[in-house]
């Protein structure tokens, strides 16, 4: 016994079948966010005062660049899955969904390149 309507079946409305990967990633860097965060804040803090060389010397530690570059992306992709949901549940307008996921998505790609570029130029120079 299936729950859907008639109507439903022929217009194939229902699950897409892709809420659970959503719900996961959105977990998964939430979590991973969470100590990368207090990483970044005592990161800097510790900076707050240093010269230019320092915080150069720094960033370019291999294992403060990853821990950085972890931060951007997890950053950058959990606040990406956010404005998707919040654009799926509140815009009702099919054009401008879409537009607004497209706009999103491309702005965090982006902002996660540049992030990355910028930090790769300071880690390996």
């Amino acid at each position: 016994m299936s729950l859907r309507s008639p109507l439903g079946k022929v217009r194939g409305l229902g699950s897409a079948k892709e809420g659970v990967g959503h719900w996961w990633a959105q977990r998964v860097t939430a979590i991973a966010l969470a100590p990368l965060s207090v990483f970044f804040v005592a990161l800097v803090i510790y900076l707050i005062d240093a010269d230019y060389t320092t915080v150069r010397a720094t960033l370019a530690n291999p294992v403060v660049a990853i821990l950085l570059m972890s931060f951007v992306l997890s950053l950058f992709h959990h606040g990406q899955l956010g404005l998707q949901t919040i654009i799926e549940d509140y815009v009702h307008t099919r054009g401008l969904e879409i537009t607004l996921l497209l706009i999103v998505k491309y702005a965090a790609f982006l902002g996660a390149l540049a992030s990355l570029l910028a930090l790769g130029r300071i880690a390996l120079i």
